[in-house]
C-alpha cells in the first residue's frame, strides 16, 4: 500500500503527517528520523482498523498535488 506523507520542517525540528489518516501525525529531530516515525504511525493506525475499515480505505485513491498560484507583489 502506498499513502502520502507530509513533512514540514521548522525551528523545532520535523514534524510529519498523513492526511488520509485523519490524526496520523509524528515529529523528529531529522528528515529521516521523521519519516521513520511517520511511517510507524501510520502502520500501527492500520493496525487498528476493522477489516472492513482496512478495504474501505484500500478502495480510496489519493493524490497530492502542487497548486502553483501566483500571487502579486505589495507595494
Amino acid at each position: 500500500m502506498t499513502i502520502n506523507a507530509i513533512i514540514e520542517k521548522d525551528d523545532q525540528g520535523y514534524f510529519a503527517s498523513v492526511p488520509e489518516l485523519k490524526g496520523c501525525f509524528s515529529q523528529g529531530d531529522t528528515f529521516e528520523e521523521a519519516l521513520t516515525n511517520i511511517r510507524e504511525a501510520a502502520e500501527l493506525y492500520l493496525e487498528s482498523l476493522s477489516e472492513e475499515e482496512k478495504k474501505s480505505f484500500e478502495s480510496k485513491s489519493f493524490v497530492i498535488a502542487p497548486l502553483y498560484i501566483q500571487t502579486s507583489k505589495a507595494v
